[in-house]
């Protein structure tokens, strides 16, 4: 048997923790001294103790622990219940680095308002271009970091089953949704015919006489004050916006913040009727 503080160093809990399991009936000593209280633990109690550290993670309190755990909570079951909430902590992790990531942009933007140069805008106009494309609804732009990256992952395995190449960059492009929010069209060019299926489509994007085009280096996640960027050159040269900007992805290496991205904002002269 251990003593309470051999056992707690096993457990790599502490022995007032020990000491509060016991106390709610979580795990009970193996043994209590009569004379001088002092508890036990055995060896096959840790198997128990990790039971109620790993549901205690998950975060269950420790009266649904006990409740669990007196059901007999199989190790399959259990580590079924750690895959869960291992996920969901990577997708918080995640989000929130995104938004760590859009509040960094932002915080450059103010920094650099009335320093960032326009002399890298380009204006000029865009063929027509065919795409295979999966689309989605995000709730705003804030949001498309979350919606887009799934659905190129699934575009792409979509199209290497049904044994279709890229013959070009990859496209994003945008609209409003219908019932609120930007629909995403995530979409690479390909040379293959026109249609639909299951919802991957192949479709011409149409050719635009006049856009507003700009590189952007680095993570979209930090593309803000690119966008501010072209957005400030477009109403300084009497332009302004005919449309959502496509995304052209130029170079998209493992590391994000050594992408290569252009945006291409459709626009016309201010003194074009809409």
């Amino acid at each position: 048997m251990f003593t309470i503080g051999d056992f707690a160093r096993h457990g790599r809990v502490s022995v007032r923790m020990l000491r509060h399991y016991d106390a709610t009936g979580l795990l009970r000593p193996a043994h209590v001294d009569p004379a001088n209280g002092y508890r036990s633990y055995t060896a096959a109690q840790l198997a128990r103790l990790n039971r109620v550290i790993a549901l205690k993670d998950l975060g269950f309190t420790l009266q649904q622990v006990r409740a669990i755990l007196d059901e007999e909570v199989t190790a399959g079951e259990l580590r079924a219940m750690l895959r869960l909430r291992r996920a969901e902590l990577e997708a918080e992790m995640t989000a929130a680095a995104s938004r760590l990531a859009q509040v960094e942009a932002r915080l450059r933007s103010i920094e650099s308002e009335g320093q960032m140069p326009v002399n890298d805008v380009v204006l000029k106009s865009l063929p027509s271009v065919r795409l295979a494309e999966l689309t989605a609804v995000a709730p705003d732009f804030d949001t498309i970091g979350p919606v887009i990256q799934p659905l190129y992952d699934e575009l792409f395995r979509r199209l290497e089953a049904a044994g279709i190449a890229p013959s070009g960059p990859g496209v994003a492009h945008y609209e409003d949704a219908p019932d609120g929010g930007v629909l995403v069209h995530a979409g690479v060019e390909v040379s293959a015919p026109l249609g639909e299926d299951d919802g991957l489509r192949v479709v011409d994007l149409p050719p635009v006489e006049q856009a507003a085009t700009v590189v952007h280096r680095g993570s979209m996640e930090a593309v803000l004050p690119t966008v501010q960027t072209l957005g400030r050159w477009i109403e300084a040269n009497g332009y302004r916006s005919a449309g959502h900007p496509r995304e052209v992805n130029l170079e998209c290496p493992e590391s994000r913040d050594d992408w290569v991205t252009e945006l291409q904002e459709p626009v016309r002269s201010a003194g074009q009727g809409r």
